[in-house]
């Protein structure tokens, strides 16, 4: 896989039209290559067939539950799955995701939201690899390029040096490249237990990193603001 929109979909929902709306949205975004089943059984003949590269999977299905056909999936493949769910109980969310599962959402959700972490998921599993920890890659942000390895950021100027919790927040933005990242999670990445002051202070130090990123950081295209919730990297 070269580009995100080659990637195999399959959809696991027993809401027509939730199906509906989901395959109109993904196609509209540049994802054709998209399967549809409304049960276990459905999924199962599509995976006895063919294997997706993603999994959209509901967590109540007619026939089944999807905390266990995650599991049986995953006992056969090692497919991206992602939970899409009207239980937004956080015990719920915590057995998806202790499970192993990539991502949790839960229904009603912003369809650019779901866009995104299904962007995110791709590229961490096809394009950027499965193997290597973000401290031996470098990292391209148009004419830019960030060595995560030294913490600098080179440039036609020359090169500049990060501070450690400008790191610290660059490593955890790109961890989770293309997802939002909420102030709560890069405030405790940084300063750990203890963070809930921190917020002023992260600002400060998103706008000192803009301006080693960005070109023009008053208009920034890399390290985007996510208005109320957090920051994002593109």
């Amino acid at each position: 896989m070269t580009h995100i929109y080659e990637c195999r979909i399959l959809l696991i929902d027993d809401n027509p039209d939730l199906l509906s709306m989901l395959t109109h949205m993904l196609n509209k975004e540049g994802f054709t290559n998209l399967s549809i089943a409304s049960c276990c059984r459905e999924a199962r003949e599509i995976l006895a067939k063919e294997l997706p590269d993603l999994i959209i999977l509901d967590v109540m299905l007619p026939d089944g539950n999807g905390f266990s056909l995650f599991q049986e999936i995953r006992a056969k493949a090692d497919l991206p799955i992602l939970f899409l769910s009207a239980r937004d109980e956080d015990n719920d969310r915590l057995l998806g995701l202790g499970l192993g599962a990539d991502d949790y959402l839960t229904k009603p959700f912003l369809p650019k939201e779901l866009i995104l972490r299904i962007s995110a998921i791709i590229r961490r599993t096809y394009l950027y690899g499965r193997s290597g920890s973000a401290e031996n890659q470098s990292l391209s942000l148009g004419t830019r390029t960030v060595h995560l390895d030294r913490g600098t950021v080179e440039s036609s100027e020359g090169e500049t040096a990060l501070t450690a919790k400008e790191l610290l927040i660059l490593k955890k933005l790109y961890e989770n490249r293309g997802r939002i990242v909420t102030f709560d999670a890069l405030c405790d990445a940084v300063w750990g237990d203890g963070y809930y002051t921190y917020e002023n202070t992260l600002m400060v130090h998103i706008r000192r990193l803009r301006e080693k990123l960005e070109e023009d950081p008053s208009h920034p295209k890399w390290l985007l603001t996510a208005r109320g919730i957090g920051y994002r990297l593109l």
